[in-house]
């Protein structure tokens, strides 16, 4: 029984985490944008190279940082989840349970605006217009999910084994209003390889850094995705 309801327990949260270093908040919207898993019918075939053999990786992620934030600045400090909705219903059928009900209660303990989206323009427009961006600034942007040097990839080996119909390119970054961004915001790709390119085409076209990966990310359980290998490093672009 223990072990059935041990992950459960992890993803709400109900195990203890590493704590987060200590950060001055910026006011106005921290976003989330999370990406969908991969499926076992594409992955089984990669032994130990396979990806997402626990379906909640980036939903585990996005919530060790949502407590990190809710820790840093406050109970009222508004936090967003744009969540990549047909990969957990996707997802959802291959684990036989109802994934949207985790999620949910995720929203539900840490008090979030919860969000499912199906294409990248819907990102983009959510970044532009989705709260009234005079006055409601973006404080913090990070993204948990696949992704190369070039794309955030919302359904890598979901659809098509290994490559996806649902992406945020680096070229539709400049449909980003810069002007959304509040002064000092915190943006971050926990994916791979975003810090060979991606970063600097967001840091061109928004004015505000990205920080990224060289090379790949490691997801973890109890902490936030790490660079994999000994060469792999952190930029800030």
């Amino acid at each position: 029984m223990m072990k059935r309801l041990l992950p459960i327990l992890v993803l709400l949260g109900l195990l203890p985490i590493q704590p987060a270093p200590a950060a001055a908040p910026v006011a106005g919207e921290y976003i989330m944008l999370v990406g969908g898993p991969s499926l076992m019918v594409w992955e089984k075939y990669k032994g130990e190279a396979a990806h997402d053999h626990w379906w909640a990786n980036f939903i585990r992620a996005a919530r060790i940082r949502t407590e990190q934030i809710r820790a840093q600045a406050g109970p009222d400090a508004k936090i967003t989840w744009l969540v990549y909705g047909p990969g957990y219903k996707d997802r959802s059928q291959q684990e036989k349970q109802d994934l949207f009900g985790f999620i949910g209660s995720v929203r539900d303990a840490f008090n979030l605006k919860l969000i499912y989206f199906a294409k990248g323009n819907e990102v983009i427009n959510y970044l532009n217009s989705g709260q009234p961006r005079d006055s409601f600034k973006v404080a913090d942007f990070e993204y948990f999910g696949h992704s190369n040097a070039k794309c955030f990839m919302f359904d890598y080996s979901s659809n098509i084994e290994s490559a996806c119909k649902s992406w945020l390119h680096e070229d539709e970054l400049k449909k980003i209003n810069g002007k959304v961004f509040a002064r000092g915001a915190f943006v971050k790709s926990w994916g791979c390889h975003t810090g060979e390119s991606m970063s600097k085409k967001w840091h061109s076209a928004t004015g505000v850094p990205m920080w990224g990966v060289i090379g790949k990310t490691q997801y973890m359980t109890d902490e936030l995705p790490v660079a994999a290998g000994k060469d792999d490093k952190w930029v800030n672009r």
